[in-house]
């Protein structure tokens, strides 16, 4: 089979050469200090991390995820990705999270614990479970990923998926060991030059495919089944494939998706990104800037639906064969699953030779002429796989040549999730496990190399668990729904309510934890909102016993704490102690953040909504969008932008520990 031609490998390996070149290049200047590999030495410029920030968001897992909602529903397949691909969680970090962490002057999440509650042993026990908890889910990210990238790839290369990721990550494994924080960035702005060539290319192929708006309203039907595929409003019903029909709720799953995102969102902001900015300025500026590029995935991956529901018609004018092509495969290989379904179809397109030839024939029969190449399209249910339609795009639809450069911007986009990951969690276990630990008189050389091996156990334990999931969707749903939602009660405590300390953010993290692994051991089937609903209320609840049940943080403690980050919620006996004028100035802060929320995600929703609209040529709806779009806009502008400080002017870019003492923010009682 001829997946691709010369100039397509090579455009393929000049890129991966170029990626290790960068990264040994940047080895020097990463190593000279452990700050300067996790953090880029706190020197990188805004706009920098905020196109770094896009890049990491930018996954061919998630790409592929996302592809097949907007394939199955169109605009609304936005809606279902409220769970995590629209990025809501960006407002909040824009608006306030992200400076409420650069304030701290950390590097991770979890040394922020001991910042938070102390170096007490509560403090400790957070700082640890708090790093524990975020390799764990790193783990399972890294698995999407590794996932996502198996089988998008051997769609191409005459190899498995496992072997085609294989290949992939070891590249990237390479240089985000190499370079550390340095390469994750200037890598992710090199990549987000050949990303942004995919989006204009994908995205004019798609405008200039719909010739007649009423054919393709009408095809749209006939492919996918549904007759609201051009709508961008939320049904509390709508039809759904076989294997996704638990999200015919639609307007339900959208409310706990939105909900689970505001849970979210007010927990976050303990990105490298934020703790690495030069001022408080920029930490919303980078945000910004984060949010404004992430629009060009939306238009993109619409232009890969549109062109799928064309491939399909093209391909499979009667979609019944692929339900007797994948009856027929399971009549002759007994032991077929979800699991291993995409390694079998890879056998017998790569290998028809190992099959009985019983089999082959009747796939020759159903298929006809590129039988081979339509297997990719196949799910285990005997149904077009949607996960596969962005692969099957560039191997029907982009000729040879041009197809070798979008595969690169598509890579691209993983190694640019992978080395964000990768790279933060290395800081998690060198940084609050290793050298707070077990070598806290290791030198920088020590550390370096311990990163390394680190990063080697981390990703060969991802890919034990990338392949016992029996699909992206499957094991995302979890990470988001479940895994999340069991840690992500005490992640938001620790804003916003002064008793909470860290007996209960230890207790609640790893009750939440255990409760996830037991949901996915034993009830994997649990619909994604109860497992939100399930596992954030039990995690609740050993957070609040874990509270109450261990003492309250010192004094000294939670007061400078407090006065650094200056929250917002339940924090009355300490903001009493505030002099007035300070009680005031942090009321103003808090007002305008709060008001400038509901503009920003309004925003943020129909910014990503319009290119896609324009995409369909559906311009009525553009209309209405674009007037709620400016209107929040302006709301946007008038309670957050002209609100931000100076640059290097706010209380917090002074330095760690300017303005901190009791006798400058609180009163002698």
């Amino acid at each position: 089979m001829n997946y691709l031609n010369s100039v397509d490998y090579t455009v393929i390996v000049v890129y991966l050469t170029i990626l290790i070149g960068l990264g040994f290049y940047l080895q020097k200047r990463a190593s000279q200090s452990i700050q300067d590999y996790f953090l880029g030495g706190n020197t990188l410029p805004w706009w920098a991390l905020g196109i770094s920030g896009m890049a990491s968001y930018l996954d061919i897992a998630g790409t592929m995820l996302i592809v097949s909602f907007l394939f199955i529903l169109g605009p609304r397949g936005l809606f279902i990705e409220f769970r995590g691909g629209a990025c809501l969680l960006l407002s909040f970090t824009m608006i306030w999270a992200g400076k409420w962490h650069y304030r701290s002057k950390c590097m991770t999440g979890a040394e922020w614990m001991e910042y938070r509650f102390g170096s007490g042993w509560g403090g400790q026990f957070a700082r640890v479970v708090s790093a524990t908890a975020n390799i764990i889910g790193t783990v399972g990210t890294l698995a999407y990923l590794i996932k996502g990238v198996g089988l998008f790839l051997s769609m191409f290369l005459p190899f498995s998926p496992l072997v085609c990721s294989l290949i992939l990550i070891g590249v990237a494994t390479l240089y985000t060991m190499a370079s550390g924080f340095y390469g994750v960035v200037f890598t992710d702005v090199f990549q987000s030059v050949i990303i942004f060539v995919a989006v204009i290319f994908i995205s004019v192929m798609a405008v200039l495919k719909i010739t007649n708006v009423a054919d393709f309203v009408a095809l749209t039907e006939k492919v996918t089944g549904n007759h609201l595929w051009m709508s961008s409003g939320i049904q509390w019903k709508t039809v759904m494939p076989r294997g996704y029909e638990a999200y015919q709720h639609l307007m339900l799953f959208t409310f706990f998706y939105f909900l689970r995102s505001v849970v979210g969102g007010v927990a976050e902001g303990a990105d490298p990104k934020y703790f690495g900015a030069r001022n408080e300025r920029e930490c919303g500026s980078l945000s910004f800037l984060w949010i404004a590029l992430l629009m060009l995935r939306w238009p993109m991956m619409m232009g890969f639906a549109v062109l799928g529901i064309y491939l399909v018609n093209d391909l499979f004018p009667d979609q019944l064969v692929m339900l007797h092509a994948a009856d027929i495969i399971k009549s002759f290989i007994t032991n077929a699953s979800p699991e291993r379904w995409q390694d079998i179809l890879a056998g017998i397109m790569n290998s028809p030779g190992n099959y009985p030839q019983e089999l082959i024939t009747g796939l020759k029969e159903l298929f006809h002429s590129n039988w081979q190449y339509k297997l990719h399209l196949l799910s285990f249910d005997g149904t077009v796989n949607p996960e596969r339609i962005l692969p099957a795009v560039l191997l029907f639809t982009i000729p040879m040549g041009l197809r070798g450069l979008l595969l690169v911007a598509l890579i691209a986009a993983c190694m640019s999730s992978f080395d964000t990951h990768v790279n933060r969690t290395s800081a998690f276990f060198i940084r609050d496990i290793y050298q707070r630990y077990l070598r806290p008189r290791a030198k920088n050389r020590e550390l370096i190399i311990g990163s390394y091996f680190f990063i080697f156990v981390l990703v060969a334990v991802s890919y034990s668990m990338a392949y016992t999931v029996k699909s992206i969707n499957d094991i995302w749903g979890w990470i988001v729904m479940g895994l999340g939602s069991g840690l992500i009660i005490p992640a938001m405590f620790k804003f916003y309510w002064w008793r909470f300390n860290g007996g209960g953010f230890a207790v609640g993290t790893i009750v939440g934890l255990i409760a996830a692994f037991v949901q996915r051991a034993f009830f994997p089937e649990l619909v994604e909102w109860q497992q939100f609903i399930i596992l954030s209320l039990i995690s609740l609840i050993a957070t609040i016993i874990g509270t109450y049940l261990t003492s309250p943080i010192d004094t000294k403690v939670i007061n400078h704490f407090y006065a650094t980050t200056r929250p917002f919620g339940f924090w009355g006996p300490i903001k009493q102690k505030l002099k007035p004028e300070i009680r005031i100035k942090m009321s103003a802060e808090h007002k305008n953040d709060l008001i400038a929320l509901p503009f920003t995600l309004g925003w943020q929703i129909t910014l990503f909504l319009l290119p896609m609209q324009l995409i369909i040529h559906s311009y009525n709806t553009f209309k209405i969008t674009l007037l709620i779009f400016i209107f929040c806009f302006i709301g946007m502008y008038w309670f957050w932008y002209r609100n931000l400080p100076p640059k290097g002017k706010a209380f917090s870019d002074s330095g760690k520990d300017s303005n901190l003492s009791e006798d400058v923010y609180l009163t002698n009682e």
